[in-house]
């Protein structure tokens, strides 16, 4: 029976963990609940308090809790740890491939996991018939699945814009014949855009990421062309094109902060001074030889960003001009279904990541860890025991995340992280676990404040 109770930015707030009910309380209520949660009993809570606040006053604020726990909506039971083992056993269909269209990449970013594009391995392009293959496979292996993603992905997939062109051409020729629905979608450092490209993404595609860090400084920095020069002054324009063609939706423009600009919060406002809308700027995951590796010792400034930045978009929604910022977006009413609450991404299972020459991998970040490799495109996936250990892969099967409240909104966090920290899919990134909690925290702060207003 577990709550999370907390302050931020004046309002006191507590969240049943297992019921997903957030309840914006006066101090009162908010020091009873804390005593509940300690299993003090009605007399003892009357005795720790009586000297703050009126025994009548404590009396009802008890009735009050005793309310919302009759309701099931405060201090309720975990309905999904018993029911765990049938979980990890459940069926599942292949219902997403990120598709590795380019080994390749025409900037070279100090922080990317892929090296350039490369992948520890090769500089490659996917062929039409690799990438047909990865989509008949998808078909075949949805089930009676309808709705199916395809994220065109590289390094850099405009370098290999035609073969891009020709599958989404290929997948819409299919959709008829199997009765299925794909979507696709784009991420992209920019540097190739063009108005065709714009011009049949926003017809085709139905997300794109755009790749900027923030202000021109750091993006330049970190994002830079092979010989050195920056790629802000080429891309911004035209990003700022596309988010206006596409009505400032079903798009991201996605950045990375490192320890280089532990102030990220300015990178998003201006970002969002740019005129975008929808953003997310994210923290580098880095071994901690990297100079611009985040450290433990960072976590309270970064923290301070996310406060600083919630308040500020509180602010701007008042004033009529908004934005969202990925990591505080958080639906408390439907919210994700139980498999992805325990689950998280499908990672190994649902989703997998496809190279150039048509290699299976969990996702995109274990590409080129031959212990990961699944199969392939022409003989499927050939390791079900790796497919099962990523299907057991949940909330529950690490002890961090059992006792965490933000389980049931992060799902257990990146398996790449945790295999490339740890060793194992079944830890957590201790850093990355932090700051998801400080996110959720503020989003629900951010949702408390507006509701307010209202």
């Amino acid at each position: 029976m577990q709550i999370h109770r907390y302050k931020n930015n004046g309002y006191n707030i507590i969240l049943d963990v297992n019921s997903g009910s957030v309840h914006v309380v006066d101090d009162l209520v908010y020091d009873v609940c804390g005593l509940l949660e300690e299993q003090k009993d009605s007399a003892q809570i009357m005795d720790a308090l009586s000297n703050t606040y009126a025994k009548e006053d404590i009396s009802s604020a008890l009735e009050e809790c005793q309310e919302l726990k009759d309701e099931g909506m405060l201090f309720t039971e975990d309905v999904y740890k018993d029911a765990i083992t049938n979980f990890a056993e459940r069926p599942t269909v292949v219902k997403a491939l990120c598709l590795h269209i380019a080994h390749d990449c025409n900037l070279a970013c100090k922080y990317c996991f892929a090296e350039e594009g490369e992948y520890h391995g090769r500089r490659a392009l996917m062929s039409f018939e690799v990438g047909k293959k990865a989509l008949d496979f998808l078909i075949a292996n949805s089930g009676s699945r309808r709705n199916l993603e395809v994220d065109f992905f590289g390094g850099e997939p405009l370098m290999n814009w035609q073969v891009v062109k020709d599958l989404v051409a290929y997948g819409r020729e299919q959709e008829k014949i199997h009765n299925k629905n794909f979507r696709f979608t784009l991420t992209t450092n920019g540097v190739l855009l063009n108005d065709e490209i714009m011009e049949f993404a926003n017809k085709e595609m139905g997300n794109v990421v755009l790749s900027i860090d923030g202000r021109k400084e750091v993006h330049d920095m970190m994002r830079p062309f092979r010989k050195g020069a920056g790629s802000y002054d080429l891309i911004v324009p035209k990003f700022q094109q596309f988010a206006e063609s596409r009505n400032q939706d079903k798009y991201y423009v996605r950045g990375t902060f490192t320890r280089n600009n532990l102030d990220f919060a300015a990178d998003v406002l201006h970002l969002a001074d740019l005129g975008f809308k929808q953003i997310s700027v994210e923290p580098v995951v880095a071994p901690p030889t990297e100079d611009y590796a985040l450290r433990v010792e960072d976590i309270p400034v970064i923290c301070e960003q996310y406060d600083i930045l919630a308040k500020e978009m509180i602010k701007r929604h008042k004033e009529g001009r908004g934005f969202n910022f990925f990591h505080f977006m958080i639906d408390l009413t439907g919210g994700p279904c139980v498999y992805k609450r325990l689950s998280g991404c499908g990672s190994g299972t649902e989703y997998l990541a496809v190279t150039p020459w048509g290699d299976f991998y969990p996702c995109h970040q274990f590409v080129g860890e031959e212990q990961f490799l699944m199969g392939n495109v022409d003989e499927g996936i050939k390791t079900p025991d790796l497919v099962k250990e990523f299907k057991c892969c949940n909330v529950y099967a690490k002890e961090e995340c059992r006792k965490c409240f933000a389980r049931f909104y992060c799902s257990g966090g990146c398996a790449a992280n945790s295999y490339n920290f740890h060793g194992s899919i079944n830890d957590v990134y201790e850093i990355g676990c932090a700051l998801q909690q400080k996110r959720i925290e503020c989003a629900i702060m951010i949702k408390a404040a507006l509701a307010d207003e209202n």
